[in-house]
């Protein structure tokens, strides 16, 4: 395993701030954009924001709220200013139902989210008009698992992600769905009909609790990868990570060697690529982001478990034919926040670890830093060997989490956005803001 060497190149304490809620109440001294002073998301559900330039400039997001209600915003980048819409009251206190973005080739806003694990269907809303998120269509239920060939399993639905590739001028829709396995469903007409579902990924053991993890990234012309888990590390203890593409009908290895037709699916974990294999090394796993550089190579990001309470974050590449692993700092523990006498429901709950889609040699993450949780830009001008530093945030009085990249930016320095908590015990029990890395003007 390869150990990067670490350049600390900014580390300066420039921000001092304090939040309170958004009840009547105002910010001190936050130098930050605030979208929202009451949303979350889990990290399973992307794009969680994008960008979109036609008439305005803007940045889009979703979140849930304390409440469960399912919220969409912007944030305006020419007037500094911001907007927000409420799609769903109260629809379900859980983190999971954060929605899916894409703004369609008429810049009509699509929105994708559903509830954590029911039976309930997926869920799309549309805007109206291009570039307005005050009126929507109907909101539309989309029925999409097979449940007539996968008869006796689970069918529920979790986690959207959405991609359209241009040389085939079709949406790609991937979910956990039967027998909570990762499912996928296209659309050739933006999204007003759809194909029925399909499995992608059927580990070898089938069984309801067997869930593999599956983040997705694309070219959006005509690449989509995967990355991918065995399942949850609370339940596999030695939970690997993998590595597919699709092109053009086909599944690929990353050195380019074909897996399988498309219509051959689903695929077992182990006839991809095993980018870290936890069966050797004993210490399980977590997947967190995926891209393509600027070589058109993958880059992954994952988290690797010791134990529940050591957290390591580590950064992966296909270079000269092979995956290369740097393991880059412990991160700390679980930052869920809980009773001293309670057990922690959810111990590989990472800060979290990202990357800059438009330039994956940047990766953000979230690192305890005394007893903080602060975000931090690291770069990598030797793919992964030794980094630079920079501070984001410090000095913090509430954790920073969750960061996400927003995807599409012109710009060569992308916003981040993410998660500054005022609670966290659980995925249904939350008050958090989402901060973006503008600063407030």
């Amino acid at each position: 395993m390869n150990k990067p060497a670490i350049v600390i190149a900014c580390f300066i304490c420039l921000f001092s701030y304090c939040t309170t809620d958004n009840q009547g109440t105002t910010e001190n001294e936050n130098p930050f954009t605030t979208l929202t002073t009451d949303g979350a998301w889990c990290w399973f559900s992307d794009p969680r924001a994008v960008y979109y330039e036609g008439l305005h400039k803007r940045t889009y997001t979703g979140w849930v709220d304390e409440e469960g209600s399912i919220w969409v915003g912007f944030y305006d980048h020419e007037t500094d200013s911001s907007s927000r819409y409420r799609l769903e009251h109260r629809f379900e206190k859980d983190d999971h139902d954060n929605p899916a973005l894409h703004v369609d080739k008429e810049g009509k806003l699509l929105v994708f989210f559903s509830k954590h694990g029911e039976k309930d269907p997926m869920l799309l809303a549309k805007t109206r008009v291009a570039e307005d998120i005050s009126s929507w269509e109907m909101t539309e239920e989309l029925v999409l698992n097979d449940t007539l060939t996968y008869q006796g399993l689970k069918d529920s639905y979790t986690y959207a992600n959405i991609i359209r590739l241009s040389d085939e001028d079709q949406l790609y829709l991937f979910w956990r769905g039967m027998d909570y396995k990762p499912n996928f469903s296209t659309s050739s007409d933006d999204g007003k009909t759809w194909a029925t579902g399909k499995i992608l990924v059927l580990p070898e053991r089938i069984y309801q609790n067997r869930r593999p993890y599956l983040k997705v990234a694309s070219n959006q012309k005509n690449v989509i990868h995967f990355a991918f888990t065995d399942g949850h590390p609370n339940a596999e203890p030695e939970n690997s990570i993998y590595y597919v593409k699709y092109k053009e009908g086909g599944l690929f290895k990353a050195d380019g060697s074909k897996i399988m037709e498309w219509s051959e699916l689903p695929l077992q974990p182990r006839q991809g690529d095993v980018v870290y294999d936890a069966a050797a090394t004993k210490e399980k796993a977590w997947i967190w982001d995926v891209a393509e550089n600027k070589e058109q190579v993958p880059v992954i990001t994952y988290v690797k478990f010791p134990t529940d309470s050591n957290h390591v974050y580590c950064y992966a590449l296909w270079d000269e034919g092979t995956w290369k692993n740097y393991d880059l700092i412990d991160s700390g523990p679980w930052f869920p926040k809980m009773p001293a006498d309670s057990i922690i429901r959810e111990p590989n709950y990472s800060g979290g670890i990202v990357l800059d889609h438009n330039d994956p040699s940047k990766v953000y993450l979230s690192v305890k830093r005394g007893e903080v949780y602060e975000l931090e830009k690291w770069t990598t001008p030797d793919k992964g060997v030794s980094w630079e530093v920079e501070a984001l945030t410090s000095s913090s009085e509430r954790d920073n989490v969750r960061p996400f990249v927003v995807r599409d930016y012109p710009g060569e320095e992308a916003p981040v956005l993410w998660l500054e908590l005022e609670r966290y015990t659980h995925y249904t029990d939350y008050k958090a803001s989402v901060r973006m890395s503008l600063p407030k003007k």
